[in-house]
């Protein structure tokens, strides 16, 4: 299993317009074969700032994800969004446990 944690962050005013976005990368992303969790969430403290967690069953699941036209779009809307400060680390989880 993979995990992806990290942030992005987005002008506080293009939050707006990001939001429809993200949610149509989110939704294609779920229909994806391997992918266990994706999504997104506003941080509650600062403004633009967005937390990114992705579960994959696999490397050749997220490696179709890189490789898909969803991907490609949303990538191609952080310039007019002014995304920027990507930061995301990729994680191999063997089990889950609670706490």
């Amino acid at each position: 299993m993979l995990l992806i944690v990290g942030t992005v962050r987005v002008p506080a005013q293009n939050m707006d317009a990001a939001r429809p976005i993200m949610k149509q990368m989110a939704d294609a992303s779920r229909l994806e074969q391997g992918c266990v969790e994706y999504g997104y969430a506003e941080d509650v403290f600062e403004p633009g700032l967005i937390h990114v967690k992705e579960m994959w069953t696999d490397q050749g699941a997220l490696d179709r994800h890189f490789a898909s036209a969803h991907l490609a779009e949303w990538r191609a809307a952080w310039p007019s969004l002014g995304i920027r400060d990507r930061n995301l680390r990729v994680y191999e989880v063997t089990e889950a446990r609670t706490t």
